[in-house]
């Protein structure tokens, strides 16, 4: 490699660095943590979740010691590392586990988790891009919970909440990372445990009906999607032999992650039509029809009618959901993670409860 290119190389990890240094993207305006502000909360989770990115970076360009990124992104905050996910395929750190000190803190308070599992989501990076893309496929085609990955996690997450308690552990994740967190989190809650999560730009395999300007024309395509996958649902119900719940979303009712969304992301923007439009099938009388078709997708009945196994992730059935409604000037910054450790956004919050 010549001069220039070694030059160039050089300033390209310099640019994606400056982007995991906490004192130059990290939310400093927190000095003084009130575990009572949900945008407090919201910022501290998404720091982990970038600590999760940081670490695989600092692997990848084997900094250690004072020359590592990761720490400052949870020490910040008086938490430990106390242990690193690691892909069973390419070896890429995709999760950490990280412990309250509660020793080095004055902060004393019943919201403060004792353990956060976090998440990354896909990287650009050479040594972890490949298995990340593979995955996403696998998210797409609602085949995730079939991974090693997801097993890694889901082992990590049984773990903790098996020595700690359900209400000491919080779970996190961005894109992929929150489609793994959330998916913990639903397989956590049928046994009882719910957790408190902070999923960011989580996943929404659908056709992007929310991307469609007329709202009349929405919300028309939304009606007809309801009646198909309804009578799809009914259909093949009918046909199976089925032991399980008749409403399997009572069982999920309970639990309501915490949803961070951004209108100009089309990888997550649907939750918005997902929830509203759910409202308005209540409100026009049709309530019953919407509950058969809120809880599947086509691709997943589809695939159910074949006998072939599916877990449609992104489909759940309440949700404290916070939209992003300040602009995004690139799809890659209403994707990021970087926009939740902000404290100037614009942002709306509802919790929508599933009701039988």
């Amino acid at each position: 490699m010549n001069f220039q290119a070694s030059q160039s190389k050089q300033k390209k990890i310099e640019k994606i660095g400056s982007k995991r240094d906490f004192k130059i993207t990290g939310p400093l305006h927190l000095t003084n943590v009130d575990w009572k502000s949900g945008h407090h909360r919201r910022c501290i989770a998404a720091s982990l979740v970038h600590g999760v990115y940081a670490l695989e970076f600092d692997r990848q360009e084997k900094q250690q010691g004072c020359e590592a990124l990761a720490p400052p992104w949870w020490e910040f905050f008086s938490f430990q590392l106390l242990h690193i996910l690691v892909d069973s395929i390419d070896s890429s750190t995709f999760g950490a586990i990280y412990e309250f000190n509660s020793n080095a803190t004055k902060y004393h308070f019943a919201r403060i988790p004792r353990y956060v599992i976090a998440f990354r989501g896909t990287t650009i990076k050479k040594h972890s891009i490949s298995q990340d893309v593979k995955l996403d496929l696998q998210l797409i085609k609602h085949g995730l919970h079939h991974s090693p990955r997801f097993g890694i996690a889901m082992q990590a997450v049984e773990n903790m909440v098996s020595v700690a308690g359900a209400c000491n552990v919080w779970l996190a994740g961005h894109s992929l990372g929150s489609s793994i967190a959330m998916l913990a989190g639903k397989n956590m809650a049928k046994t009882g445990n719910l957790l408190e999560a902070y999923l960011f730009n989580t996943p929404f395999v659908s056709a992007p009906i929310q991307r469609i300007k007329d709202e009349k024309v929405r919300h028309g395509v939304r009606i007809a999607s309801s009646l198909v996958k309804a009578g799809l649902a009914v259909a093949i119900k009918g046909k199976q032999d089925s032991k399980k719940s008749d409403d399997p979303f009572s069982v999920l009712s309970a639990w309501t992650p915490n949803l961070f969304v951004n209108p100009e992301d089309h990888v997550c923007s649907e939750y918005i039509g997902y929830f509203k439009h759910r409202e308005k099938m209540e409100s026009l009388g049709v309530g019953r029809i919407e509950r058969y078709a809120t809880q599947t997708s086509v691709t997943g009945l589809l695939k159910s009618a074949t006998g072939m196994e599916s877990e449609v992730i992104h489909l759940i059935p309440s949700a404290h959901v916070t939209i992003n409604r300040t602009p995004s000037l690139t799809f890659k910054k209403a994707h990021g993670i970087h926009q939740w450790l902000r404290d100037d956004l614009h942002l709306q919050s509802k919790a929508y409860r599933y009701t039988l």
